[in-house]
Parts: C-alpha cells; structure tokens; sequence
C-alpha cells in the first residue's frame, strides 16, 4: 500500500512539473509571436490539439507556414522527455522573421496543447505516424485563407510537411531547414531503432519533384548531415524544382536566424 502510494505521489509530481514547464515554455512562445504580431490559437483536430500563431494581412495572398520539430522530445539518447514542447522554438523564431503578409506556425501534436491522445509514442517513435500526417494537414484547412500555401518544416518539422504535400492539392513550395527528410536514414546513420509506425518522407519523394523547393543543410549539424538532404534530392528522380543550401557554419539549432529567409524557391526552365 505503501508503495503504491509513493507511485502515486510521484505520478502526480511529474505531471505537475510538466505542467509547469509547459506554462513556461507557452510564455517564451507568446513573447516571441507577439514581436511579428502573430496571435495563438488552438486547433481541434480530433485526436490531437494543435497549437497554431497567426498573422493574416491579406487574406486574398498565399500563406507561409511554419512547422515546428521535435522539439524536447528526448532527455537523452535513449531517454523520452515527459513533455515534447520546445525550449527553443525555431520554426516559430523563424516565422517571426517572415515579413509576407499571411504567416502561420504549426506546433507538432502534444507541443503546447495537451490531451488524451498525447502518448509518448507520439514524439518518440510515431511522431511521423498517419494519424499526425492526417492531423496536422487538418491543421492547414483550419488557417488557411486561400487556396494556396507555402511550407516550411524545421528538423522532423519537414518530414510533417513534406508527408502533408504528397496528399494536397494547393502547396506552392517547399522549404525545409535541417530537415529530417530521411527519418530511416537518420536512425541508421546515429545507430539508433527504426520507427515502424511513422512514415518516411523519403519514400515518397518522387511525388514532390514538381514542387518548387530548397532545403537549407548546416556545415556543422551533427544531427541531420548534409547526406541527408542531397539522399533526398537523388531520389526525386528530376531535381529540376529542387536545390540546396548549405550554411557552413550553422548547426543543428543554432545559426539559421541569420540567413533566413531564403527566397521562396521555383522550378529551374528545362
């Protein structure tokens, strides 16, 4: 009985320190939009929550979209975090510097907005899964102004956007920065599990060749190396609409504010 108890009681003080990281993480979060006027809302997309930040100008132009990554999805190298909201949201300190009129942020399911749906799994080895695909594209219906978009995922951030493209019909771009754009590729190359239940943005990259797109790499990522994006662009098969840049000195969560933003990409004429 004891024992339990003191499960108990541990229980509760995890939840309650997760809480409260969450409240401060959800403060650095609306200090940050509100620099670019963007406003919080959430989105009710069924199983998951998603926490967005908005500016609209004119309604009549495209929007750019932001995805957020994984954020705190781990404490360690084999250890899961009990809370995947971000401590330093770069996709959001990224739409932030976007100065187009229509400019929306995407939190990944769980960051933020918390419920019953949030499973470990779901920032750990489902975080790519059908289920989050299918979310966050409903996401995108639900702040769109026009029938037109311009995406942009930071780290697994990508992998979501470009998953959402292959299935949509009105994606203007693609650009991602230290874009997960391999998951399988990534797990072997740190020696790391496969994840058998998310889906692999890789897989599908033939279908994307006719988007415009550019995936910014870092010199000195150690997360996501540079193979990872120029692996991708091999698979597309024509990489006439699709380019990379490399920052030399840009690691994984750290040198991409000062070069960003990068040009809305376009197709290169045959």
């Amino acid at each position: 009985m004891i024992a339990r108890l003191h499960i108990l009681v541990l229980a509760a003080l995890a939840t309650s320190l997760t809480a409260c990281a969450t409240q401060d993480r959800t403060a650095t979060a609306e200090a940050i939009a509100a620099t670019a006027g963007l406003r919080r809302m959430v989105i009710a997309t069924g199983p998951f929550d998603l926490t967005a930040y908005v500016r609209v100008r004119d309604p009549a132009q495209p929007m750019v979209v932001y995805v957020e990554g994984d954020g705190a999805a781990w404490r360690s190298r084999s250890e899961p975090s009990l809370d995947p909201t971000p401590r330093y949201p770069m996709g959001l300190r990224l739409a932030v510097l976007d100065r187009s009129p229509n400019v929306a942020y995407l939190a990944r399911p769980c960051q933020y907005s918390w419920g019953s749906a949030c499973k470990m799994a779901y920032w750990t080895d489902r975080r790519f899964a059908e289920e989050v695909i299918t979310a966050t594209s409903t996401g995108l219906d639900r702040i769109k102004t026009t029938g037109r978009l311009h995406l942009v995922g930071y780290s697994g951030g990508a992998a979501v956007a470009l998953l959402m493209a292959t299935r949509r019909s009105d994606i203007l771009s693609l650009r991602s920065v230290a874009g997960n754009l391999d998951s399988e590729g990534i797990n072997r190359h740190h020696g790391v599990s496969a994840m058998p239940g998310s889906l692999n943005p890789i897989d599908v990259a033939p279908r994307l060749a006719h988007l415009p797109q550019t995936h910014l790499v870092g010199g000195d990522d150690k997360v996501v190396p540079p193979l990872i994006a120029e692996g991708f662009i091999a698979r597309l098969g024509e990489a006439r609409c699709a380019s990379i840049i490399r920052i030399p000195k840009a690691s994984h969560d750290d040198g991409w504010e000062s070069v960003w933003p990068v040009p809305i990409p376009s197709c290169r004429n045959p």
